[in-house]
């Protein structure tokens, strides 16, 4: 065999390998920001939005596209959420103190204006959470009602 071939056969093979290698899955059995939309009154609209745009991220529930079954993306979409989750949890936004309930909401609606989230990276793969002016005024005024 030439070596183009062995390399390519090598390739397949350890594609292959990888996609034997699972990820822990951001799956809860209480749907995303149930408690949030509940405990902070959040409005119809606005909930659809948080739902489209941001709990894919940033809740306990995320909904998975087909490539997510897919190495090496799948553990990448799986440090994304980690990270995602740790910067905001809205399943876990309850739990959080006043201080850093402030602090969250001074974030969330300095990165909607800035349009630093829903991320670049992820609007690649999901156009329906980009925000048009009119999500992105309901958002922050709404965000802006619980300082």
């Amino acid at each position: 065999m030439n070596k183009t071939v062995w390399f390519m056969v090598m390739l397949v093979a350890v594609f292959l390998v990888i996609q034997l290698i699972p990820v822990e899955r951001n799956i809860s059995r209480v749907p995303a920001g149930q408690s949030f939309e509940k405990t902070e009154k959040v409005p119809a609209n606005v909930a659809a939005i948080l739902k489209v745009s941001c709990y894919d991220c940033h809740s306990n529930n995320t909904r998975y596209p087909w490539y997510s079954e897919l190495q090496p993306g799948a553990w990448f979409m799986a440090r994304h959420i980690k990270k995602g989750k740790e910067e905001l949890n809205f399943d876990e936004f309850n739990n959080y103190s006043k201080r850093r309930k402030k602090a969250k909401i001074k974030s969330i609606t300095s990165q909607i204006e800035k349009e630093e989230m829903p991320l670049k990276s992820y609007l690649m793969l999901h156009s329906s959470a980009r925000l048009s002016a009119a999500d992105k005024m309901d958002l922050i005024d709404f965000f802006n009602t619980l300082n």
